[in-house]
Order: structure tokens, then sequence, then C-alpha cells
């Protein structure tokens, strides 16, 4: 994922991009502008709902602007989207809530969509967040249409049509008509299986992406003159096993794809990201010398890819792309600088759903005794994770209560999800006083359900190690700061389980990596200790988590499910919620449970946050405010003996 200090970058990529030149061709050639969003996350309008208050840096109303511009630029457009488009914020949310659909029955997402006039779409893995009748009626009103190629019924028939056939006319470049067959396929990470386990088992299943498109690929080019892939799955390029939940690099293989929108991985492509990976054109961007295009998250920049095609002896072909991606905003440190306005029409049709969203996430539910934020959450204990765990502890004891798991320890596991991996200003900070249904959802951004696990001491280490690749190697003979974070593992990796306590050793290397990577003789958790006692492999507990960890065959495996001791009906926000009203008055405590374990010489550590964190640096911490950066985040140095 990129954060929004490269929200908006590509605009130097661009420039280097619009620089290439056009062969000369024998007439008639043809331009055609394919232009692509992906992740929108329900980001229709440029309004942050968990600060509540509005935001240059997203929003699909923006990019709309855009799409008008590009359009006007040239004779031929068609408009795609690559999925995550039903969930994300709180205006999804409240749209999921029963009674709350739209009275014209069309999701507030699809309704701008449909005024933008898009040509078709994918889904992507959170389309099936709030189960398969929801995702049925958001799709129902729809004016463009949905393919899937690797999503299927049980019994093996396709869910969604596996490609599509667009017959369009368009111009060439004398003003004479030509007719175009533009073959599209849809392809969405296989593991939305796992992840929406609940919404899905027993009625949905997925395939290799790869796979499918070997399947389809073949007949469909047998009756497109293009083939575009629309590919809600990221940019990997380890060697391939099969079921890869970022699958596109290896999709660019498949013989007669011509062209891929990616997404998935809320990053740009072309673009800095991706330098120096084997058959990875990352600044004019191709995958296997396929062009391809990735264009951010949350609306941050619209994806285009200029074609030129020329008559061949087997019908049109292309002889020249430039790929780009047009940002809505820039950020200079602190400073955002919107680039396009919003678009009316787009802000009209999404008015009524908005102000709803805005009335809801407003209810007082509770007061904070102190301030919360997670601007120190991958340093050490954190208020906004302790207030996490507390709920789902309270919510599951009971449960428990009258199973055989009632006897076992009771942990807990919360992730930060704003910890600043997408922005700098993507960060919990909560004011004590009144806290509001959007408070709630800073705390937990996404709406999985409550699950328990059963672990024994074994398993619980491999679960905590697992979190602890997030932090880089330090070199204890390097006397220069060392930055902590390892960029390419996002913050959601990192479960903190309450009820224990251990250390993590930055100074061992780290037993698990990115792309599957594992050292089988690497240990980062030491001391891990329940009541004081260290904890033993065969030592049984109980875990509180979600159904994302639950069911995702990492933390539990899937030949395992008996080990999932309770599957709860209620969302994680929901039991934040009921927690909060219950207590009135929130006491932060925050109990210990993690440290960095002592190293054998002292190091200084470097780690980014917000600004504002600076206001919250204690004089006997051992942290300093270094510098800020372009980016908007602030960097800090933390001195570890």
């Amino acid at each position: 994922m990129t954060s929004r200090r490269q929200i908006l970058q590509s605009a130097a990529i661009t420039g280097i991009a619009a620089t290439l030149a056009t062969p000369a061709l024998a007439t008639p050639a043809i331009k055609l502008r394919l232009l692509e969003t992906s992740d929108i996350h329900t980001f229709d309008e440029d309004y942050d709902y968990f600060r509540d208050m509005p935001d240059e840096t997203v929003g699909l109303t923006k990019v709309a602007t855009l799409i008008q511009a590009a359009r006007a630029e040239v004779k031929n457009t068609l408009l795609f989207d690559n999925g995550d488009i039903i969930q994300g914020n709180p205006l999804a949310d409240f749209v999921a809530l029963p009674g709350n659909f739209p009275d014209d029955r069309t999701h507030p997402t699809i309704r701008a969509m449909n005024l933008l006039g898009y040509d078709a779409a994918t889904v992507g893995n959170h389309e099936f967040n709030y189960g398969l009748p929801f995702l049925d009626a958001s799709l129902a009103g729809a004016k463009f249409p949905f393919c899937c190629a690797n999503i299927l019924h049980e019994d093996g028939t396709n869910y969604f049509k596996p490609y599509l056939i667009l017959d369009r006319t368009v111009a060439d470049e004398d003003g004479q008509p030509h007719k175009l067959k533009i073959g599209v396929i849809g392809f969405v990470t296989p593991q939305i299986v796992d992840w929406d386990k609940a919404h899905l088992e027993g009625r949905v299943r997925t395939t290799d992406i790869v796979d499918a498109a070997n399947l389809y690929v073949p007949e469909l080019r047998k009756q497109a003159d293009l083939v575009i892939a629309l590919s809600h799955s990221g940019i990997g390029t380890t060697p391939r096993r099969g079921g890869e939940e970022n699958a596109s690099f290896y999709l660019a293989s498949v013989p007669g794809i011509d062209v891929i929108f990616t997404g998935h991985s809320h990053r740009v492509f072309p673009g800095p990201d991706y330098a120096g990976l084997e058959n990875v054109d990352a600044v004019r961007g191709t995958l296997n010398g396929v062009p391809t295009i990735m264009p951010g998250f949350w609306g941050s920049h619209l994806g285009m890819i200029d074609l030129t095609l020329a008559p061949g002896e087997q019908g049109w072909k292309i002889v020249d792309f430039i790929c780009t991606n047009r940002p809505i905003a820039s950020r200079e440190g602190a400073q955002v600088t919107s680039l396009v306005s919003d678009d009316a029409a787009v802000n009209s049709a999404l008015a009524p759903d908005h102000n709803k969203t805005l009335a809801w996430i407003r209810q007082p539910i509770g007061t904070l005794n102190r301030p919360v934020n997670s601007f120190f959450a991958m340093i050490g204990d954190d208020a906004s994770l302790a207030i996490v765990n507390a709920a789902q502890t309270w919510y599951a004891r009971p449960l428990l209560a009258n199973t055989a798991a009632a006897a076992l320890p009771l942990l807990s596991a919360a992730a930060p999800f704003k910890e600043g991996y997408q922005s700098p200003d993507n960060y919990v900070d909560l004011q004590a006083g009144t806290i509001a249904i959007k408070n709630v959802a800073d705390l937990y951004m996404y709406p999985n359900t409550v699950c328990a696990v059963q672990v024994n001491g074994a398993e619980l280490r491999e679960w905590l190690e697992h979190s602890a690749e997030v932090f880089n190697r330090i070199d204890l003979n390097n006397p220069e700061p060392q930055p902590l974070l390892n960029p390419h593992v996002p913050s959601y990796v990192f479960d903190v389980i309450s009820g224990i306590t251990y250390q993590i050793d930055i100074s061992a290397p780290a037993r698990y990596g990115v792309h599957g990577k594992f050292n089988p003789n690497a240990r980062r958790i030491v001391n891990m200790r329940y009541q004081g006692i260290p904890v033993t492999d065969d030592q049984k507990f109980v875990v509180v988590t979600n159904n994302y960890r639950a069911d995702s065959g990492g933390i539990v495996p899937k030949n395992h499910p008996e080990a999932v001791v309770l599957r709860a009906p209620d969302q994680t926000r929901d039991v934040i919620v009921r927690y909060i009203l219950q207590n009135k008055v929130l006491d932060v405590a925050v109990p210990p449970v993690w440290s960095f374990a002592a190293l054998g010489a002292p190091v200084t550590v470097t780690f980014k946050s917000a600004p504002a964190a600076a206001k919250y640096l204690l004089a006997d911490a051992h942290i300093s405010r270094l510098a800020d950066n372009d980016d908007g985040y602030a960097v800090f140095a933390l001195r570890l003996t």
C-alpha cells in the first residue's frame, strides 16, 4: 500500500511517459484511451468520515472531473473499474445496516458510477464483506456489466459472467468509423473464500487467477480485437506456486491478454514502488511487456492507458502505448493542494446518503477520560488497541462461559489498522471527552465479525512471530540511526495479544517474511509469560480475534476448523460500541503487553508518525523528533538500550 505521501507522486512518471514518441503509422490508426478506477472503497465524496472533515486527497467526485477532462481530450475512450467499491468507510457501513439501503435501490457508489458511464467492472475482495445478498442488491443497480472469471457457485457454474464482449464504434485519426470488439475479463483474489468464510462457505468457491485466465482467454481472444484483463490482484514477482493473492504479474504471461488493469495493493503503477523487479518496467508501465496500470486507492488517481492501434494481417494490433496516472491532489509536507474540483452532478447524487451518514456517525455513545491515539502503536503499548482488546474480551467471556473453552485463559488480539500506513492523516487521534460512532470506526476500520480460536503456547508464539515481521533487523554494531519498520509489511499484520506479556528481539532475524519467506532458525519472541509464569508449548489458550484471522488459514490451519471455538454474529465495531455504552465513561487503562527486548548495545531506531504525535512525547521516553518529511510525516528517533 502506498501512503498518501505517494498519493499523487505520479506526475513525474506522467511527464516521462508523455515524452515517448509514437512511431509513424500508415493510416488509419486508432487512438484508444482506456481509463481505470480501483479501490474506491466508497470514498465517493472528498470526505474523511473518520475525522469528520473534508479531504482533498480522496473521492470519486474528484476523479469524475479527471474522467470528464480525459474524455474531452481524445476521440475514443472506455472507462472501467477494478473492484472494492462498496466497502471501506462509515458511508459503506451505514448503507449496509438493515433498513438503510437507498430508496431508489441503488448503492451510492453505483449511482455515481452510473452517472459517469462506466463500460464494465469487476469485483474486489471487499465486495463480499457484507454478504452475498447485499452484494447482489448493490450490483443490481448498475447500468454497466460486471464480470469475474474465477468465482463459481458450489456446483461449478460461474457466479458472474467470466468475460464480456463490448461492441464499440471508434474513429481513426482521419475521423473514419471502425467497429471494435473489446473483450473484458475479470479476476479477484481467490482468498475471498477464506477472508469471508462465514458469508461464502457452501455458496461460493474460487479458482486460481492464472488457471481461470488460461481457461477463458483463448475463447475470448477468438472473438475480440482487444482483450483487457481487470485484475483485482496486486503485483508479486516471486516464483509462482498457484493460488496467489497478488497474481497480476503472472497473469501478464497468459497469451492473448493485451492490457492489464490491476489494483488491490493500494499502490501506484507505473511508479518507484516496483522499480528493479525483473520483467517489470516501472517507468513505462509493463508486466512481462503487457501495458499495465494501478491507480492508487480511495480515488487518489485516475489510471489511463493510451493505445495506438494499427491494422494488421489478423485485425487491429497495439503498436504503441502510454501508461499514466493522473492525481487528484499533490502534497508537500503537511500542505495538500487539490488539483481538480468536485463534480457537481456526483455530489448531488450522493448528497442524501452522505448527509444521513454524517448524522449517524455523530451520535454520541460515551466519554473518554483521556486522549487516545495510535501515533506510537508500533513502538509500545497503545491505548487504541487496549480499547479494542478490552471490548473483545468483555464480549467473548460470557459467550464462552458454558463451553469447554471457558476454563482456558482468555486472550485478545488486535492490530493497529490506522497507524499511518496509507497516509500521514491515517492515525487514531481522539481527544478526551465525548466519543461518537465515528470514533469507533476510527478505532476499527473493517466490518469483521468476532471469532475466538483455541491455540497452544507454540501456536501462540508463531502468531506473534508473524506479527514481528513488521520490524527490520537492527544491527547492534551500527552507530547510525536505523529504520525500525519494514516498509513492505503493513501495520495490520502486527497483532498485539493482550492477557500475556512478551518481548520482541529486533536484533534477531525475522522468522517470517514477505511473499511467504520463512527462516526456521529465527526467533524474535522472547520472555512470553502468562500471569508472570513462562508459557509452555503445550499450554492452552483461547484468543478472541476476527473472522479474517480465524478463517484465513494463516493463524488457524485450514485443516483444523475445530480450533475456532466461537464464531459470533456481531461485528467488532458493534461490540466496541456496546462496550462503551455499558461503561459510559471509558477509563482508558493500558495494561503492559509487549516491549522490545534488551539489546546488547545502545542503538537508535527511527520511525515515522504524524507531526501531531510530538505533543505526546514524554521527557523520559527516549523519543525525539528528528525532522518533517515532504510526504507529510514526521520522523522520530527512539533510543534503545
